[in-house]
């Protein structure tokens, strides 16, 4: 038997929780506080909040945010948005968060994830990569939360990203986002084959036997998911949740 990570993930927009379906329609969740001390209570494995907003407006996610759900939060957590610089890491690390969420500046600045593995250690840094068909229907990379297009495969870029010392790859389709209707099995298992890395699977997710799927089919090391810990079921009616231990034992 095996017991995968579990981590819901958190949206900040604001300085709320929201939930977005496909990078839009955001919907006002609550307080991130509040449910950091529900998440607590049901034990998470570890938590990631990702400051949506942060990249358009050319900030990094609060320090001060950062330093309050480390004094709340009795699990490890990870936080992204905006994140472009070894001196933004350092701060965000030392307001208590164990790992960093690095996704547009992966691409923009690749120099960054290398100089960042070596100082802190590849455990500390974890980068997302968004992905959908562009306008010819390419399956590319997206960047500035789904709104810019690159030229990189998920493949091409999963490999420079272990090259350059990720630790971790959140792999997350932006059609299945809020979706409820399952991961993108393909898209977590290629990524998977071409690297060594641990893969994060996130986007989709509605049930607990799509994070099964995730882990037996796309070989997910992680299990991450939005809407399943938010909403009661697939009707969204909020309701901050996670499943038992029971639940989430998985027989390969």
């Amino acid at each position: 038997m095996f017991r995968p990570r579990i981590i819901p993930v958190l949206l900040l927009k604001d300085n709320v929780l929201v939930k977005s379906t496909r990078f839009k329609k955001y919907r006002y969740i609550g307080d991130p506080i509040n449910a950091v001390r529900i998440f607590n209570n049901h034990k998470a494995d570890e938590l990631i909040f990702l400051d949506i907003s942060a990249t358009r407006n050319r900030r990094t996610i609060s320090t001060a945010f950062v330093k309050k759900i480390g004094e709340e939060a009795d699990m490890p957590f990870a936080v992204g948005g905006g994140i472009n610089s070894i001196n933004s890491i350092s701060a965000i690390i030392g307001a208590g968060a164990e790992k960093v969420v690095i996704g547009s500046a992966a691409v923009l600045n690749m120099e960054l994830i290398k100089k960042a593995s070596d100082t802190f250690g590849a455990s500390a840094i974890t980068v997302c990569m968004d992905v959908r068909k562009n306008f010819f229907g390419q399956e590319r990379v997206w960047i500035k939360n789904g709104s810019k297009s690159t030229k990189f495969t998920p493949e091409v870029f999963a490999q420079m990203m272990e090259k350059n010392g990720a630790g971790e790859l959140v792999v997350q389709s932006i059609p299945h986002d809020g979706m409820m209707q399952g991961y993108n099995i393909d898209l977590l298992r290629r990524v998977a084959l071409c690297t060594t890395i641990p893969v994060v699977a996130l986007g989709g997710a509605g049930n607990f036997s799509h994070l099964k799927q995730a882990y037996t089919e796309g070989l997910a090391n992680g299990l991450a998911a939005g809407s399943l810990f938010i909403y009661r079921s697939t009707k969204k009616g909020v309701l901050l949740n996670y499943p038992e231990e029971k639940n989430f034992i998985i027989n390969p």
